[in-house]
């Protein structure tokens, strides 16, 4: 790990989503200075989120003056900033980013807020609830008849903060190009919006307004077990497999072998499924499902994650002896070479003097060429950079469509027998039934896979191996998310590409990891919903676990973004020849570590509470008049409080802070009563024109007509639908992706010329050399 460059990472957040950020440089051993006002940051109220936020992290107390100044601040030493500012309060405080710019002009700046920094939301504070609702993630979450619901864990806040993660490596990268700095601007309603994009492609196509399919009904359920509940998850291919692991004759009677039939009569098994799971405990029919190779998976609540055998051999459970109450209890979703220990506490205020010592002063920033100040400054980060891309569906795919996006030559690798399963995808109103090889690609297919080049290789026979080899040889990084041991088969694996590549960054997103006892498991999104945790915290009160649902596949969509974040700071950062080991059951579960932190300390097992959260009340999501429509309200302060009160006058202006904590079903019967009566965006005007936190519950409809989407690039239209960009880069616009590539023919003979085409006319061994 010779030459890996450790980056200075200074921290001005209040937030979640900022502080997320900053550990996420720490776990990767970036140095990170967390500056704070003497009160000290709002987390620290928060004990076992600033637990697992704060650790690894330095402590400061530092007025803003002294961050603005120039030659004592140390923003004159350091690569990164990382705000949740709104533009105001950053203003009020002397950090307004287009006069750090200048001051600092080699500094990379993160901006993480609810809404971005410009437009009419712009200086509105908001947390996850807001994000998913404004973003539309929410109406995609709960039971169709029912309330929308945020995911549990402020998962929106989590997101972005990997994507955060991900921006100001590309800009750091670029930083080493071009002398100069960027600012990295993160909403967490624009991640929110593209992590929904399926949404966006069915109501493109016409297929109405695609709402919350919830887990008690649908093609897949949660049902429950003798101790606790399972997802019961499968293809239409695997229904002998479902009635061998349930065993009962019922689900053998005539006719439910047809798919067309066991639809039609889909509430007759699902009663015998329903009964036979309860019979049964969840690890054990989970255990067993995926002997059968069905992608079941249980609801793992807080106490079975700290005592899972796989996640305890991996390391992310740290073991009783190594806990403290003032360190995280799980470590990064990742295995990184060289990464430092999980163990480390989080700091005590104002612990350090707040000055870098680690490395030299950065250099000042060179001054392009004016006639060509535009080419500099419009550089794409990775450019340069090839990847071989052998991700399928969404996690591994969406992770390269990243890298493309930014200016990677990323190369899709498929076989004309075993083509990436997206390409296939049956659409509501189709037809039944898979689409052929040479069939049009299924419009999921593009969202994930444009801007690529394509080539078919048979990695079964010999030819096909050769060639990959010869594309790793060339190559700077290889994505893969198989399920564990199929790569060694196709002669891919990291030992083989290593020998082959002794600089390759080699990214494995498996469902849990490559290795540990339930490594060669397979997995959908929503068993990873299940088996991360994140079910069992999401959800109405006192029911069963809620998932994000086929149509969102949440885990899918955050992992692409760990991917993408790890290949960037992998190539910035100097990391070459390693192995990247991701997790994606980890990288959901972590965010949930300061839940399980509580639980591991006090006992408190967390569960379902819709969409209250601790500390903010009124905090849910409200009817109002028109069919099916929402808002949503997070009142986190008193001030917050007498606004809605001023609106709403059923609700009392005057009455103490533990009223309201006190009161929470009464308070929101009334304010339902209040929002019924009204339309849901001049509800939502009256209520922000009086100061209180409140966003429209949005759908892809309103997406579609909201300019905001487009203008922010979150959506493209070339000239169809396609999933944009989940952030702003302000130095740098990404060009509209090239459309996705056909499924070609096999490379029987690939040519030296041929070659040198499909990577770019790279003609170097590697770009990481």
């Amino acid at each position: 790990m010779s030459g890996q460059r450790t980056f200075r990472v200074v921290e001005v957040t209040e937030s979640v989503a900022g502080a997320a950020c900053g550990r996420l440089f720490v776990a990767l051993g970036h140095d990170v200075l967390l500056c704070e006002p003497p009160t000290g940051t709002p987390l620290r109220a928060r004990e076992f989120t600033f637990a697992a936020l704060g650790a690894g992290k330095r402590s400061a107390v530092l007025h803003p003056e002294q961050l603005a100044a120039d030659e004592t601040s140390p923003l004159a030493t350091a690569d990164v900033l990382i705000t949740d500012l709104t533009p105001a309060a950053a203003a009020a405080e002397g950090l307004d980013l287009e006069e750090l710019r200048q001051r600092f002009p080699r500094l990379v700046m993160v901006s993480l807020t609810a809404f971005g920094l410009t437009g009419e939301y712009a200086e509105s504070v908001g947390d996850s609830l807001l994000a998913e609702a404004y973003g539309g993630l929410a109406t995609m979450v709960g039971e169709p008849d029912r309330r929308p619901l945020s995911l549990g864990g402020e998962q929106s806040a989590h997101s972005a903060a990997f994507v955060g993660l991900y921006g100001a490596m590309l800009a750091l990268r670029n930083r080493d190009r071009t002398g100069c700095g960027d600012v990295v601007e993160v909403a967490l309603s624009d991640v929110a919006a593209y992590m929904d994009w399926k949404s966006d492609v069915l109501h493109d196509l016409g297929g109405g307004v695609p709402k919350r399919a919830g887990s008690s009904q649908g093609g897949w359920r949660v049902v429950r077990a003798k101790d606790g509940w399972v997802g019961v998850i499968f293809s239409a291919h695997q229904w002998p497999a479902v009635v061998e692991l349930f065993g009962d004759p019922r689900l053998s009677a005539p006719g439910l072998d047809d798919v067309e039939q066991r639809a039609r009569r889909s509430e007759e098994w699902w009663a015998v499924i329903a009964e036979a799971a309860a019979s049964r405990e969840a690890v054990e029919l989970y255990t067993e499902a995926q002997r059968l190779g069905l992608p079941f998976g249980h609801a793992a609540d807080a106490e079975r994650l700290m005592t899972d055998e796989q996640l305890r051999t991996r390391g992310f459970v740290l073991p009783p002896g190594m806990r403290r109450r003032d360190t995280p209890v799980v470590g990064p979703p990742w295995t990184v070479p060289g990464a430092p220990s999980s163990t480390v506490a989080a700091p005590r205020s104002g612990d350090d003097d707040g000055s870098f010592t680690a490395g030299p002063r950065p250099a000042a920033a060179r001054t392009p060429r004016a006639s060509a100040a535009g080419q500099h400054r419009d550089a794409a980060p990775l450019d340069g950079l090839v990847v071989l891309d052998f991700g399928t569906i969404t996690a591994g795919a969406a992770t390269s469509r990243l890298l493309a996006d930014y200016g990677a030559t990323v190369i899709k690798i498929e076989s004309q027998g075993r083509p990436d399963p997206f390409r296939a995808w049956v659409m509501p109103g189709s037809a039944d039934k898979a689409a052929g090889a040479q069939a049009p690609a299924s419009p999921m297919f593009a969202s994930n896979n444009a801007g690529k080049r394509g080539l078919s290789l048979d990695l079964k026979t010999e030819h096909g191996r050769a060639v990959a080899h010869r594309l790793i040889r060339r190559a700077d990084v290889l994505v893969e998310n198989f399920r564990v041991g199929v790569t060694a088969r196709m002669g891919i694996d990291y030992a083989t590409a290593h020998r082959l590549n002794p600089d390759l960054v080699y990214l494995s997103l498996s469902s849990q990891g490559v290795f540990g006892p339930e490594a060669s498991y397979g997995s959908f999104g929503s068993t990873l919903d299940l088996l991360s945790g994140l079910a069992a915290v999401t959800g109405y009160p006192g029911e069963r676990p809620m998932w994000s649902g086929g149509d969102v596949n949440y885990p899918d969509q955050v992992v692409s973004f760990v991917g993408a974040a790890l290949v960037a700071d992998a190539v910035t950062s100097g990391r070459r020849g390693i192995h990247l080991d991701v997790s994606q059951r980890e990288a959901v579960a972590w965010t949930l570590a300061d839940q399980l932190g509580e639980y591991v300390w006090t006992g408190r097992m967390p569960a379902p509470d819709g969409n209250r959260r601790p500390g903010a009340t009124p905090h849910d999501t409200y009817p109002t008049a028109e069919p099916d429509s929402w808002l949503a309200i997070a009142c986190t302060s008193a001030g917050h409080r007498r606004a809605l009160a001023e609106v709403i006058t059923a609700l009392p202006g005057h009455e103490p802070e533990d009223w309201w904590l006190n009161h929470q079903d009464t308070v929101d019967s009334t304010i339902s009563e209040w929002t019924a009566r009204h339309s849901r965006d001049k509800a939502v005007a009256k209520l922000r024109r009086a100061g209180v936190p409140a966003v429209p519950v949005n759908t892809a409809a309103d997406r579609a007509r909201d300019p905001r989407y487009r203008e922010r690039r979150a959506a493209l239209r070339v000239p169809e639908w396609l999933k944009g960009f989940p952030m702003i880069l302000h130095g740098h616009t990404p060009p509209d992706p090239a459309p996705a590539p056909a499924l070609g023919d096999n490379a029987e003979h690939l040519d030296d010329h041929a070659l040198d085409a499909l990577l770019g006319g790279v003609d170097r061994p590697s770009s990481l050399h």
